[in-house]
């Protein structure tokens, strides 16, 4: 495996950052994920675009976009994979202990994996922990994960593959790296951004194929609807079939269906839409 770390490509093994990087000590620092599939990187420009606003929430230095597409292509030329997942990272790089961030400059990692096709279907659990929709960090995608990596533990202790949160005022929000989408007599629904929601790249692709609406709903609406599908760069849409103890037989169900079908399709028409 062949990592760029700060300007070239380096064995996995030799890829380093100092201890003292911020993106280590206090978790300074954001991050996208990218779909390679044969070697080409899927929406890459809108991962970019939403990195940079990511860096400007954070108060970060803009990335470079010709740089970051630069070494982009270094590490997919450098490990050819069918399916990968693709990891940008920029930290606040070398920093004295605490929140204060140093002068040294940003660090920029990225790094690439093997990925498996998700299945069709799958079964997610809620949590009784609240995105805060009013905080300093909301809406941006940063390395501060470890939230999302309790509340995916407690999903893979239920037999799920994803765990959803409510905002503070009891509204449906978000996975811990996914969006959701409900269907309520046949029409697609989804949390808008001002509920605390990560503002998808696959959830916005979704929005403007599907005329999916953004509608504020209660965590309770997971009880009721027809369909339920989560969005993400790995999953694209995949459907719901389990929320708690609430069985969804047949997912996908067909409106969930054709919203699967319309992504793949336009997906393969425009690589960077």
């Amino acid at each position: 495996m062949r990592i760029w770390v700060n300007g070239g490509l380096h064995d996995a093994d030799d890829a380093r950052l100092s201890v003292l990087d911020h993106g280590l000590t206090v978790g300074d620092g954001i991050f996208e994920t990218v779909k390679v599939a044969g070697g080409r990187p899927f929406a890459l420009t809108r991962h970019l675009d939403r990195l940079t606003r990511s860096a400007r929430g954070l108060g970060l230095a803009d990335p470079d976009h010709d740089e970051v597409r630069h070494a982009v292509a270094a590490v997919v030329e450098a490990n050819p994979m069918e399916l990968s997942r693709l990891r940008i990272t920029c930290t606040g790089g070398l920093s004295p202990l605490g929140s204060d961030r140093g002068d040294a400059g940003p660090s920029l990692v990225v790094a690439l994996s093997e990925a498996a096709r998700r299945p069709d279907s799958t079964a997610v659990v809620t949590v009784p922990w609240t995105r805060n929709e009013r905080g300093a960090v909301t809406g941006l995608k940063t390395t501060s994960y470890a939230e999302n990596v309790v509340a995916l533990a407690r999903a893979h202790e239920g037999g799920a593959s994803e765990a959803l949160f409510p905002n503070t005022v009891g509204q449906l929000c978000e996975g811990t790296g996914s969006n959701v989408f409900v269907v309520l007599d046949g029409r697609i629904h989804t949390p808008p951004v001002t509920s605390g929601c990560l503002a998808g790249i696959t959830r916005a692709l979704a929005v403007e194929w599907t005329g999916a609406q953004e509608t504020d709903l209660p965590l309770d609406v997971l009880e009721r609807a027809d369909e339920i599908f989560l969005t993400s760069t790995l999953r694209d849409i995949q459907a719901v079939h389990r929320v708690d103890a609430r069985e969804l037989p047949g997912a996908p169900g067909p409106v969930t269906a054709k919203a699967m079908r319309v992504f793949d399709e336009r997906a393969a028409d425009d690589l960077d839409p």
